[in-house]
């Protein structure tokens, strides 16, 4: 094997980028919530608010139940967005980033003459005081070694919080037997249900099925993939194409009218259109859709040419936009069918000072700050900062 690969999975990270900023609420229990409403669930929980038996997808409501002095935090995307850069410039001074996963995640490859195991405990060591020093004392990381990405992704879970954590080839699958199968990333109460179909309720008994059971359980590849991962085999992971580019919000209480959801739904289009133009695409289809606490779910969608212009988009969207709703909860709108420019035929109707145009508007909006130049429709939503997009995914989508 060549060297170890060393997955960094940050602690409670929102809550830790919120107790780092505000010295008053650290070693409280703290909940960040996406907006202050006991109608939400939490976003991410403080260790100590965790030992109370808060986690993510916790309701506020219930929250307060089980821990009536938690201190509610609402998000501030953009705090944990620049928290994360400085700590992937503080593990990238130890030891080369081979790829972000999301705002708490990344995966290392360490220097070749650095292949032994003291070696990759040594730079695991090295990354947790990095970030330490570089980025706050109140951050912190588990770190996972393994001989590939997959088992060291497993690694990071088996100590938490500040752990550094290994499996060798020579641990598998005794280090392994252990773990439920919900342990395992990517097996939620569903897929977890499709093993228990096949006689799997162990780890044991999944990594004593055949490559062909494996791809029946997933039903495809994928199960191929899981097979050799478990083996600590390395396996190329094709990247995942994109079917659509879109925005959805639980919409503050102020904005839980008619007039605050058709904002908040305005500028999340524009969001989404510059991202799928920043990206390289164009859609094919515009979806929109409301949901309420007390009325039926509703949504609509249009199919037009190959486009990536916002003007065209936000009159498709005043056609669609007319939502039976007085109490809306949330709202989303998706740009589906995408392609990349390169597959493109130009329309000789298209006006080119229209393309012309967005750029401008997207080239202002990197400098001076998103929502600097934004739509009449959508302003009152623009102005409302916490509206940015919680960065739960890749770096790219945070936008």
């Amino acid at each position: 094997m060549d060297g170890f690969w060393t997955f960094v999975d940050m602690n409670s990270y929102f809550a830790s980028c919120e107790q780092q900023e505000r010295p008053e609420l650290r070693g409280l229990p703290v909940g960040v919530v996406p907006v202050l409403t006991d109608t939400t669930c939490f976003i991410a929980a403080s260790y100590e608010a965790k030992v109370f038996g808060i986690k993510t997808g916790t309701p506020v409501w219930e929250g307060r139940k089980l821990c009536p002095h938690i201190r509610v935090i609402e998000a501030r995307p953009r705090l944990y967005r620049q928290i994360h850069d400085r700590v992937v410039e503080a593990v990238h001074g130890v030891v080369p980033v081979h790829e972000v996963l999301s705002v708490d995640e990344m995966v290392c490859k360490p220097w070749k003459n650095e292949a032994t195991l003291a070696d990759a405990l040594r730079t695991g060591q090295r990354i947790q005081d990095s970030i330490r020093d570089r980025v706050g004392e109140w951050m912190s990381c588990s770190v996972g070694l393994g001989p590939n990405t997959f088992l060291a992704k497993v690694a990071s879970d088996l100590q938490k919080p500040r752990g550094l954590s290994v499996i060798t080839l020579e641990d598998i699958p005794a280090k392994l037997l252990g773990l439920e199968l919900t342990d395992w990333p990517g097996i939620s109460h569903g897929m977890e249900a499709r093993f228990r179909r096949h006689g799997v309720t162990t780890t044991k008994e999944m990594y004593q099925l055949r490559m062909e059971e494996m791809r029946e359980v997933f039903g495809g590849v994928t199960g191929e993939r899981w097979w050799k991962s478990l083996r600590g085999l390395h396996v190329d992971v094709p990247p995942i194409k994109r079917y659509q580019i879109g925005h959805s919000n639980v919409l503050a209480p102020q904005f839980r009218t008619l007039e605050g959801a058709t904002a908040v739904v305005f500028r999340m289009l524009e969001k989404a259109a510059e991202r799928m133009r920043h990206e390289g695409y164009h859609a094919q289809r515009l979806e929109v859709h409301v949901m309420s606490a007390t009325e039926p779910f509703w949504s609509r969608h249009a199919d037009f040419l190959p486009c990536n212009r916002t003007g065209r988009f936000v009159s498709l969207l005043r056609r669609l936009w007319n939502p039976p709703v007085k109490a809306p909860k949330s709202v989303g709108v998706n740009l589906q069918k995408i392609i990349p420019d390169h597959e493109v035929t130009l329309n000789m109707f298209d006006d080119p000072r229209r393309a012309d145009l967005d750029a401008v508007i997207d080239r202002l909006n990197a400098r001076f700050g998103r929502a600097a130049v934004t739509r009449a429709v959508a302003l009152r939503a623009a102005q409302y900062q916490s509206h940015e997009r919680i960065p739960f995914g890749k770096p790219t989508d945070m936008r």
